[in-house]
C-alpha cells in the first residue's frame, strides 16, 4: 500500500462530522446549477463547467505535488466505474432542476441511502432484514407521494432525479470499495477526468457565455466546491460505511428547502413536507438499526474475546 493511502478507519463520529461539512459546501453547487439553468444555460455546458474546473484544480494544485502517484490506481474499472456514476448523477440532477424546484430533486436524490440499503445486499454481502425492506418500502411510498404520478402535478423529469439517486447510491458503495486502496485525490482525479471527457463531445452545443457577475460566480464556482465537496465525501468513506453516512444527507433537505424559498421564489407544498417526513424517517429508522446490528456485533465478538 502506498505511503499517501490512508487505510480503512471505524472512526463513525469523524465520517458523520465530515460529510455533514461537505453537504453544506456541495450546498453552493446545486444553487449555482439551477442558477445557471434559469439563465438559458444548457445542461451539458453546466457539467462541463463543473468537471473542468474540478479536474483542472486537481492538475494545478495536487500534481506538482503527487507527480505519478496522482493517477497511480490499484483497480481502475471501479475509478471509471464510479466516474460514470458520478457523471450521470450530476447530469441527471442538474438536468431535473430546470423542470423541479431545488426541493424535489433534493428529496429525489435523498432517496439513495434507501437505494444503498437495498444494494448492499448484492454488493457488499450485508444482510437486509425484513425491517429494513419495509423502510426502504415506506421511503419510496413518501417519494410517491412528493412526485405524485398520475396527477397534473407530475412531472417526467422525477424520473431523471430517481435515476440521478440510483447513481449515487452506485457512487457511495463504489467510493467505500475504494477507500483504503486509492487515495482521495487519486479518486477525484479520475471522477473528474472520466465525467469530463464523457459529457464534453455534448458540452459546445448551442453554447451561452454568463450575463452578469452572479452567473459568473456560479460558472467558475459550481467546480470548486464540487471537488472541495467530493473529496471530503472521499474521506468521510474512510471512517464510515454508506450505510452509517446516508441517512445524516438528509439535513440537506432543510438546506435546499430554504434556498429554493428564497433565492427561487419555489417554496415546499404540504405534500413536500409529508413525503419528506416519511423518506427521512425511513432513512433514520435503516440508520438505527444498523446502529442496533453493530452493537449486537460487538456484544458477540467482545464475549468471544474475554
Amino acid at each position: 500500500m502506498s505511503a499517501h493511502i490512508a487505510p480503512v478507519e471505524e472512526r463513525h463520529n469523524t465520517g458523520i462530522g465530515i460529510l455533514l461539512l461537505s453537504q453544506l459546501i456541495l450546498l453552493f453547487l446545486d444553487t449555482s446549477a439551477k442558477w445557471m439553468s434559469t439563465q438559458g444555460i444548457p445542461t451539458g455546458e453546466i457539467v462541463f463547467m463543473r468537471y473542468g474546473m474540478h479536474l483542472a484544480l486537481i492538475l494545478l494544485f495536487v500534481w506538482p505535488l503527487r507527480k505519478a502517484a496522482l493517477f497511480r490506481t490499484a483497480n481502475w474499472k471501479l475509478e471509471v466505474l464510479r466516474g460514470v456514476c458520478l457523471l450521470l448523477t450530476t447530469a441527471g440532477n442538474f438536468l431535473a432542476m430546470r423542470y423541479l424546484p431545488l426541493t424535489v430533486t433534493g428529496a429525489l436524490i435523498f432517496t439513495s441511502p434507501l437505494m444503498v440499503c437495498a444494494l448492499s445486499g448484492p454488493l457488499l454481502g450485508e444482510t437486509i432484514g425484513w425491517r429494513r425492506w419495509l423502510a426502504i418500502v415506506a421511503g419510496f411510498i413518501g417519494i410517491l407521494i412528493i412526485v405524485r404520478p398520475g396527477t397534473e402535478a407530475f412531472q417526467p423529469a422525477s424520473l431523471l432525479g430517481l435515476g440521478a439517486a440510483f447513481f449515487v447510491a452506485l457512487f457511495s458503495i463504489i467510493t467505500r470499495k475504494l477507500a483504503g486502496v486509492d487515495t482521495a485525490m487519486t479518486q477525484q482525479f479520475y471522477a473528474g477526468a472520466v465525467a469530463l471527457l464523457l459529457v464534453t463531445p455534448f458540452a459546445f452545443a448551442g453554447w451561452v457565455w454568463p450575463s452578469d457577475n452572479i452567473t459568473w460566480l456560479a460558472f467558475f464556482g459550481a467546480g470548486v466546491v464540487g471537488m472541495i465537496g467530493h473529496i471530503l465525501i472521499s474521506v468521510a468513506h474512510r471512517f464510515a460505511p454508506p450505510s452509517t453516512l446516508a441517512p445524516f444527507n438528509y439535513l440537506t433537505l432543510l438546506y435546499l428547502a430554504l434556498v429554493s424559498w428564497i433565492i427561487f421564489n419555489e417554496p415546499p407544498d404540504r405534500w413536500f413536507y409529508l413525503g419528506a417526513g416519511i423518506i427521512i424517517a425511513s432513512g433514520l429508522y435503516i440508520w438505527l438499526r444498523e446502529r442496533s446490528l453493530n452493537k449486537q456485533s460487538t456484544s458477540v465478538d467482545v464475549a468471544i474475546v474475554d
